[in-house]
């Protein structure tokens, strides 16, 4: 199938700000980056002065350390609570509370970005369960977005087995974002969190998919499963994406079943939670599951929702900040006896989703019930308004090629006719 040949420009109404987002992202850790470095600053002219005073009575330099003694069990404490190590033994409650906040996780693509072909990767996304894979103390456990154990067993990631825990050290642990395909029984890694005892949450994208290409062969993880290795690992194949890369990822065969594309931002982070950086699409061509199916595995005539309840009756997404779609009245409340924080399932009737300048004005949302009670969040609104746009007047791939073979990007990037 070749690339269609679409030039013309092409209108869509502007339902999301993920473009801005998109920007202030970047803009937010290029700060983090420079607020980074001026401490490491500092901390330098600290260390250096103190050096060059090292002259002055012992009784003066001495009342420098006493303070950092004083700070430093509270600087401990906040590592552990960021201590993927010490997360893997929390159980229930605290371990899915932990756990649900730690994968960064796509928002949908709603519009196209700007710089498709330049500035982002793209690779076909593997269907099955997305997950943290952690070796640490000779053992390799993964664990679902929910916090609840997927696997526990030997693996030839760094500490992941007995057999190699001698020949490690205590810190030389691992954490990947995989998805397990049940069909071969296999952990395909999308990204690295952390290799060898050293973290990546400040590195790009770009060296991230470098570290993770360079290293994981070289442990044998990618070999066939064996005692001492129970799983397979694999990478995603990771194009750029120009014309050739998103036809490769669209229609090229893969070893597995395909779930929809995945775009990365070259120069993201990683972080937790939704982000603009990471996007997710899908079409019948590349993906079982377009449209959401409901308990059944039917897709429902009406889109169904499911989003929060705050206090106040308001109705929120899972995005931070929250998107509120609507409210419910107190009577409603006491008589249904729902609770602040409960999940509630809603359908879009026939008054759909009304915007004003990006922004949601108005949704017209009839209640349903509460959904599976192990479900640990709502909806983020860039699913609530990519599977809207599905059933309306859908983001196709053609668009994404036109968008990377036009002139003018940033024009028709945006815009597809809106209906609905």
């Amino acid at each position: 199938m070749a690339p269609p040949d679409l030039r013309r420009p092409f209108k869509r109404s502007l339902i999301s700000d993920q473009q801005r987002r998109r920007e202030l992202s970047l803009q937010r850790q290029a700060q983090n980056r420079r607020d980074a470095q001026h401490q490491a600053r500092c901390l330098a002219q600290t260390i250096l002065s103190l050096q060059s005073d090292s002259s002055e009575p012992e009784a003066e330099f001495e009342s420098v350390p006493v303070v950092e003694l004083e700070t430093m069990p509270h600087a401990e404490e906040q590592a552990q609570d960021f201590d993927v190590r010490q997360a893997v033994r929390l159980r229930g409650p605290e371990a899915r509370r932990w756990f649900a906040q730690q994968l960064m996780l796509p928002e949908w693509m709603i519009d196209v970005p700007d710089g498709l072909n330049a500035d982002w990767y793209v690779c076909a996304r593997p269907a099955g369960k997305r997950c943290f894979v952690v070796s640490s103390n000779g053992t390799t456990i993964s664990r679902l977005r929910n916090g609840s154990m997927l696997h526990r067993f030997p693996s030839a990631l760094p500490n992941g087995a007995r057999v190699n825990n001698s020949t490690r050290s205590g810190q030389s642990y691992c954490i990947l974002d995989c998805i397990f395909h049940e069909p071969d029984q296999t952990y395909y890694v999308i990204d690295m969190v952390c290799w060898g005892g050293m973290p990546m949450y400040e590195c790009t994208t770009e060296f991230r998919f470098f570290w993770l290409n360079s290293k994981l062969v070289e442990t044998g993880a990618c070999d066939d499963p064996s005692p001492y290795h129970k799983y397979r690992f694999r990478t995603v194949v990771m194009y750029n994406c120009d014309l050739e890369g998103l036809q490769a990822a669209y229609t090229g065969s893969v070893p597995y079943v395909k779930d929809g594309l995945l775009f990365y931002n070259k120069h993201a982070h990683y972080q937790s939670g939704n982000t603009p950086l990471v996007l997710v699409w899908k079409d019948e061509n590349c993906s079982q599951y377009v449209l959401d199916t409901d308990s059944k595995g039917q897709i429902p005539d009406q889109q169904q929702i499911v989003l929060e309840l705050l206090d106040d009756g308001r109705l929120a997404t899972s995005d931070d900040p929250a998107v509120i779609f609507s409210w419910l009245n107190n009577d409603f409340i006491h008589e249904t006896g729902l609770v602040v924080g409960n999940l509630l399932r809603f359908v879009i009737g026939e008054g759909g989703l009304c915007f004003a300048d990006g922004k949601l004005e108005r949704a017209d949302l009839h209640y349903l019930d509460k959904p599976n009670r192990a479900r640990a969040f709502a909806d983020s609104y860039s699913k609530i308004m990519f599977q809207y746009a599905a059933r309306h007047s859908p983001l196709r791939i053609e668009h994404l090629f036109a968008s990377i073979n036009s002139p003018n990007v940033e024009e028709n990037a945006r815009d597809v006719d809106m209906v609905g």
